[in-house]
Formats: structure tokens, C-alpha cells, sequence
């Protein structure tokens, strides 16, 4: 560790109590509990957005910050424990420490300001804190608990399972996980050449989880050093990751080039420390941690664990054999400053050249700004693969020769700036189709950079193309909106799992569910909730994924999907033909309203098993900001399911719900004279 980071850490409490003064702090609460905190400084929001957000989810927010000191495990037993694990295998502390210096000093006097607010709510309300002596964290533990953040940003989590499970996907098989997992998000960029309004459009729309440490937050950060940023965060960020300022605004979907090499070793059979490396048996680098367990009685467990790494990476061992692997999380924090920096940004220029930090691990960006600009591009940090190296597949771990040690640059990576048809999108789909196609990037323009992508379109692609092309001449809001909102399948419902097969069967050759085999069939793939169809093909949909996995033939496996569905409605709802009103409800402390959409529909809407046969929402249209620009400035529509609060006792804790449900939005403004007249509440973090 270097001696200024010791020295850092030494001195961390006396330096930040030292710099930050919360006079100078204003957080103002408007009528829905969003905070706009001003403050002279960054640094000084920073801190007022801590305060902030702790006030309405300190106990999320110690979630992500608790792995970081090995602390997980005594809070929440096997599932922390397993976290606390994570931050030791991966070594995220030794990754925050020695790319320290690699930050500007601006973003560290942004985190010194977070966490000193966080430290400060921490000392104020002891009765939140979940783990006795906890707190005060430092800024090195608050990086170290980023990186573990960027690791599960960059696939990490999905590599260990499949190592453990001796598995590494296919391309069929990283679809179908995809289907399951229902991971999404939808983002479009319109410009004033499509516009009736002559307005630049962004759609900021993200699938996330509904709750937890994933789940969007909002807020608004206004200092007089220029930063002025209204958008979603997740728990532990020091600023909004998605939004708008008042130039220009971005948002974020999922990406899916191949991020992470996996290498398979060969061990010493006579020696189980030494593996294979360059013609020579070379030892292992072998670590012992002792990590505390809570358990269902209530105390301690001490559990120990052994840490094993290659020159590959962390070493896992699974009934095939030993593994490694390299993820671009191991040499980075720097995505924290870039994500900054795109906060700060006032026009194209600066936002591009933050950009080019290249740290940001992955995900597409949507982009759109006040001088009509709007720009695609499928970012992250992907390894620079020649000769042998392989995309999607193990390769062997004995020679350096197939590591990986740089990653693309900027211009190795697929993008789109201001197409001539005036038009961007992406819902997860392929870089390759984002746009009109007489707009759209050649894919063969960058088959040297084997960025192993895995997916050409899903539903919301071809149905967005659909809808899209149905309006000709330009789009009135009303057009966008509808857009936006859509709650229909393309008339051909893509499923890699292959579920769809049933709109194609013949009922009479299943006699015992002929009925809700036509319910299916004559449904018109729409998810309005009163619709009849929706909630047969979803109950259905379940089923298959669920016991796609089973060695059945596809008429047995049909069958039986079939008998599961049938026995829930007649068991939970006495009859086949229900709204999906009736079985799909938004819920939260008493409250529960019907919700539109299903999985993978552009308004999209997943949900997991609630109650009496029913399912509850749990991902998808989880923060809507609709950010219009023109000459006259920016306008904002923003909605979130629940509320901006997660304490039960707060109005804020369901106060969005029947907007979210209606697919309406409120007006929120990026002017801090709006912030202080509309204001509620007003008042000084202490």
C-alpha cells in the first residue's frame, strides 16, 4: 500500500470534519420526497445527497457498503458471509488501493464528502446501524466496496456460478438465462427532424429490480461549482448514474459482449498447489481469511476460508477441475470518475471525452443533448482478443500467451452519431441494429475486435421497429408516448427457450385443455389488465422456463405445462378465463393496484409469485424519465414504482404508485428557484 493512501486512511475522520461545513448544505424536499440538495461545492452535495438518501434507505445503503469491512456475514449470516467472501477472493480492497491515485482529485472530494455525510448520519442515528462499530467507513473502504459493485457490473457473478456448476454457456444457453433472468432495459433518442414539436427526445428507461440495492433512487444535485444533475442512482452512489442536466442527458441498457476470459488449469497431480504455467509446475498464491457468520440462534460463527490464485485470476475448483479467470473489474474504480465526469458534462465534446475514460465496465449509452445531438454507442472495457483467444469459450491455462492484458479503445467500439433518419434505440438488442437501417453500423467493420455479442434483437427490438415504421412523417408526443408505452408482442413471440411453439400446436390433440389452449391461442398479445390471454400465456410461460430443463420430449413437456396451468387457475381462481388484473398486482404496505405489461414487451413487466396463485411485479419499467430539449431549455417527466422513500412510515413509501400504474409521470425542474419555491421542506443535513 502506498504511504500516501496509510496516511489517508490514518487521518481520514480528522480531514473531512475539517472541510465540510452543512450551513452550507440546503436539502429541499418537494412534495413527493425527491431531494434537491444545493450546496457551494461538490463536495458539499455530495455530502447533502449521503445525508439524503440515508434518511430514506440507510439500510440498503449499509448493504453495499458492509462486504467492504468483512461485516456482511454478521449482518445477515450465510448469504453476507458469502459477500464478505467475494471481497476477499476478488480482492477488491488490494484493486482500490492500488489505482488510487489513478483518480482525479475531483471525484475523491466527492467521495470524501459522501461518506463524511454518511459517517454523520451514522453518528446521529445509531439506532439504524445494522452492525455494531461498523461505521465510520473511509473512503477506502467505500472503493473497496465499489469495485466489488463494478465486478457485479462486469459478469463476475455469473462466471462463478457457471464455474461452480461446471458450466460455461453456450450461445443458446446465454440466451435462455437471459429469458429467465429478464434482465432489460429500453432506451430511444429522437431528434427535432422527426419531432413535430421540434424537440430532441431521450426515453430514460431502465429494467431494474422494483427493490433493493438495485432498484433506482432519485434526486437532484446543485452545486455553485457548475454541477447540476437530476437522475437515478443506486444505494452507495454519490450521484445520479442516469439523468439529465440542463445540456444534455444519457441513459443506460444492458450490453452483452463477452467481458470475461475463463481459464482451465492444469494442476500438479502430485502436488495440488502448483499448476501448469509457462513449462514449468508453479505454485499457487494461497491466502487464509476468517470471516464471521451470523446465525439463526443469534451469534457468531467464525468460518475460514481458503483464497487460491493463478497468474489467471481467482481459482475455483468444480467436479471437472481448477479454473481461473480474468475480469476487467480487477484493475478498476476509475468508472466512478468517469460517471462524474459525464455529470459535469456541458456539451457532445466533453460528454465524448469522458467517454473515453474507457473505464465504465459495460452497458450501452443513449445519449441526447440541447443542440439536437443524439448518439449510440455500446461501451464497456472489453479484452483485446487475437490469434488464439478465444470468445465465449474456456481456454487452456498454461500459457501467458492467451492472457488478455489491454482492452478495445474507443473507436474499436460500435456507434452511432446522429443518423440521417433521425432516430436511435436500443432494448438490449444487437449494436448492430440501433438505428433506421441506412443508419446502422456493419457489423463486418468490426469483426476484428471479436467483441462476442450474443444477441441480434429480442420482442421490444422488432416491435419497436414495428411501430416506428407505422408512423410516417413526424412524431407528435402522443406518438412517443405510445411508443413508449406499448404493451403488445410482435405478432411472432420470440422465446430462445421455444415456449412459443404453443400458439402453433393443435388443441385437439391435447382434449383435456382445448380450452385454455385457445385461450392462448386466440389471445391477441397484448397486456392490457383487462385482457384474457395475457395471464393464461404468462402462467404458461412460467411453467415452461420452470421445467424446460427436464429430459422430456416436446409433447410431454407441453403437456405438462399445460396440466400445471390449468390446475393454478382452476385451484387459485376457480375458472380459465381471468383478466390479468386479476393475477398480476403492483403491491407494497396495503396498497395494490393493477399494473399493465409482461416480460419483454417494451413496457415491460416481470413478476415473481405472491400470494393465493397471484404474482407480484419485481422488474421492469423500475425508473421512467422522459427528458425533452429545445432552445427553451429541458423538460422532465419522471416516475418511480413505488416512492422515493424505502421507511414504512413515510408517505413517500407508496406515494407514486397509482401514476406508476397508470403510465402517468410528474414534472420535475433542474432550476434550484423551482427546488426552493416548491419545496415542502427545507433544511440543513444535521
Amino acid at each position: 500500500m502506498k504511504k500516501s493512501v496509510i496516511l489517508y486512511s490514518l487521518l481520514f475522520a480528522f480531514q473531512i470534519s475539517a472541510q465540510t461545513v452543512v450551513e452550507n448544505i440546503n436539502i429541499y424536499r418537494d412534495s413527493y420526497g425527491v431531494p434537491h440538495i444545493h450546496g457551494k461545492t461538490d463536495r458539499d452535495v455530495a455530502y447533502g445527497l449521503a445525508w439524503a438518501h440515508a434518511e430514506d434507505d440507510f439500510k440498503t445503503m449499509q448493504n453495499t457498503f458492509l462486504p467492504s469491512k468483512g461485516l456482511m456475514g454478521s449482518y445477515s449470516g450465510k448469504e453476507g458471509v458469502l459477500m464478505d467472501y467475494l471481497v476477499s477472493l476478488l480482492r477488491c480492497r488490494e484493486t482500490a488501493e492500488r489505482h488510487y491515485d489513478d483518480l482525479s482529485e475531483e471525484i475523491i472530494q466527492v467521495i470524501e464528502g459522501y461518506i463524511e455525510g454518511v459517517n454523520a448520519y451514522a453518528k446521529s442515528h445509531p439506532d439504524e446501524v445494522l452492525v455494531k462499530n461498523s461505521f465510520p467507513f473511509s473512503v477506502m473502504d467505500y472503493l473497496t466496496g465499489y469495485n466489488l459493485v463494478i465486478h457485479f457490473f462486469s459478469d463476475t457473478g455469473d462466471i462463478l456460478g457457471e464455474i461452480l456448476n461446471g458450466t460455461v454457456e453456450t450461445v443458446e444457453e446465454a440466451n435462455i438465462k437471459m429469458e429467465q433472468k429478464t434482465i432489460g432495459s429500453n432506451a430511444f433518442a429522437f431528434s427535432r427532424k422527426i419531432m413535430q414539436n421540434d424537440k430532441t427526445v431521450l426515453n430514460v428507461n431502465t429494467h431494474q429490480p422494483l427493490e433493493g440495492p438495485f432498484s433506482w433512487y432519485e434526486a437532484h444535485v446543485i452545486s455553485d461549482e457548475g454541477w447540476n444533475m437530476l437522475g437515478g442512482l443506486f444505494p452507495g452512489a454519490p450521484f445520479p448514474m442516469i439523468g439529465t442536466n440542463e445540456n444534455l442527458g444519457w441513459t443506460h441498457t444492458y450490453n452483452y459482449p463477452d467481458l470475461i476470459d475463463v481459464y482451465e488449469l492444469k494442476v500438479n497431480p502430485k502436488n495440488k498447489n502448483e499448476y501448469w504455467y509457462n513449462g514449468q509446475w508453479v505454485s499457487f498464491d494461497i491466502e487464509k481469511v476468517q470471516l464471521k457468520m451470523k446465525t439463526k440462534l443469534g451469534f457468531k460463527l467464525k468460518v475460514k476460508k481458503k483464497l487460491i490464485w493463478s497468474e489467471f485470476g481467482p481459482v475455483l475448483k468444480n467436479k471437472k477441475g481448477y479454473f481461473s479467470f480474468q475480469s476487467n473489474a480487477f484493475e478498476n474504480i476509475s468508472s466512478i470518475d468517469e460517471w462524474y465526469q459525464m455529470n459535469k458534462a456541458t456539451n457532445w465534446t466533453e460528454f465524448k471525452t469522458a467517454l473515453q475514460m474507457m473505464s465504465i465496465p459495460r452497458f450501452n449509452v443513449m445519449y441526447a443533448d440541447k443542440s439536437d445531438s443524439i448518439f449510440y454507442m455500446s461501451l464497456g472495457k472489453v479484452p483485446e482478443r487475437s490469434g488464439d483467444l478465444r470468445v465465449n469459450q474456456i481456454m487452456p491455462g498454461d500459457t501467458n500467451a492467451v492472457l488478455s492484458n489491454t482492452f478495445l479503445p474507443f473507436e474499436a467500439l460500435p456507434k452511432v452519431l446522429n443518423p440521417s433518419h433521425g432516430y436511435l434505440f436500443n432494448t438490449n438488442n444487437s449494436p448492430f441494429n440501433c438505428a433506421h437501417e441506412e443508419d446502422n453500423v456493419n457489423p463486418k467493420d468490426y469483426e476484428e475486435y471479436r467483441l462476442g455479442y450474443k444477441e441480434d434483437y429480442n420482442n421490444r427490438s422488432r416491435r419497436f421497429e414495428q411501430l416506428i415504421s407505422e408512423n410516417e412523417g413526424k412524431l407528435s408526443m402522443d406518438d412517443f408516448y405510445t411508443i413508449k408505452y406499448d404493451i403488445q408482442y410482435p405478432d411472432n413471440i420470440w422465446t430462445p427457450s421455444g415456449a412459443s411453439v404453443i400458439f402453433k400446436e393443435n388443441p385437439s390433440e391435447y382434449p383435456k385443455y382445448e380450452e385454455l389452449i385457445e385461450l392462448i391461442q386466440n389471445w391477441n398479445h397484448r397486456a392490457d389488465t383487462s385482457n384474457i390471454g395475457a395471464a393464461q400465456w404468462a402462467i404458461y410461460y412460467r411453467n415452461y422456463l420452470s421445467l424446460k430443463k427436464m429430459s422430456l420430449s416436446e409433447r410431454d413437456l407441453i403437456s405438462l405445462c399445460l396440466k400445471k396451468t390449468n390446475k393454478h387457475l382452476m385451484k387459485h381462481f376457480g375458472k380459465l378465463d381471468i383478466q390479468l388484473n386479476v393475477y398480476q398486482r403492483h403491491k407494497r404496505e396495503g396498497k395494490e393496484l393493477a399494473v399493465p405489461g409482461l416480460t419483454d414487451m417494451i413496457a415491460a413487466m416481470s413478476s415473481a409469485p405472491d400470494k393465493k396463485g397471484k404474482v407480484k411485479p419485481v422488474h421492469g419499467e423500475s425508473y421512467i424519465m422522459i427528458i425533452q430539449y429545445s432552445d427553451n431549455g429541458v423538460e422532465v417527466e419522471t416516475v418511480l414504482p413505488y416512492g422515493n422513500s424505502r421507511v414504512m412510515s413515510s408517505r413517500h413509501y407508496t406515494d407514486q404508485m397509482k401514476m406508476y400504474a397508470r403510465q402517468e409521470r410528474k414534472k420535475m425542474s433542474l432550476s434550484l428557484d423551482d427546488a426552493i419555491k416548491s419545496a415542502v421542506r427545507s433544511y440543513h443535513p444535521k
